[in-house]
């Protein structure tokens, strides 16, 4: 599930840290959901849709599905490069993948998954995904 070509793809990279080790010395693989979440707010951040948007027009975003498969093993000083694009949308709901690589060999999958987010709007009810949110996560990058 790597993404497709022409697609907008937002990079982040995290160190792994010691707290977010197993007895193992593995990532403790809840932690992978806290690296996931924050790569998407950045691709969002990304895409031109940022904290700011979100509270001053009292939206927010519930994550209501996730799968996650865990392909290989993370440790101690590794550097993951985590790749977030957009995988469809429907009325209320945003559609995102995404994909943990090891930083250095960006070819060696750590884990990958797809996510389902609902849009809320100011009366807590579920909402339309907003048009330039959806061009934004979608329109191919700007040089530059």
């Amino acid at each position: 599930m790597s993404p497709p070509e022409n697609v907008r793809v937002a990079e982040t990279t995290i160190a792994v840290r010691n707290p977010e080790l197993d007895t193992f010395g593995h990532v403790n693989h809840a932690v992978f959901l806290n690296y996931l979440e924050h790569a998407r707010y950045l691709a969002l951040e990304e895409a031109g849709f940022g904290w700011d948007a979100l509270s001053e027009n009292d939206w927010q975003i519930y994550v209501v599905r996730i799968e996650l498969d865990y392909v290989s093993q993370a440790k101690r000083g590794d550097e993951l490069l985590i790749r977030t694009w957009a995988d469809g949308f429907k009325r209320t709901i945003m559609e995102l993948a995404q994909e943990i690589v090891h930083a250095s060999r960006p070819d060696e999958v750590v884990a990958r998954a797809r996510v389902k987010a609902v849009w809320i709007g100011p009366d807590r009810r579920p909402m339309r995904v907003p048009p330039y949110v959806r061009e934004g996560l979608t329109s191919p990058p700007t040089a530059g």
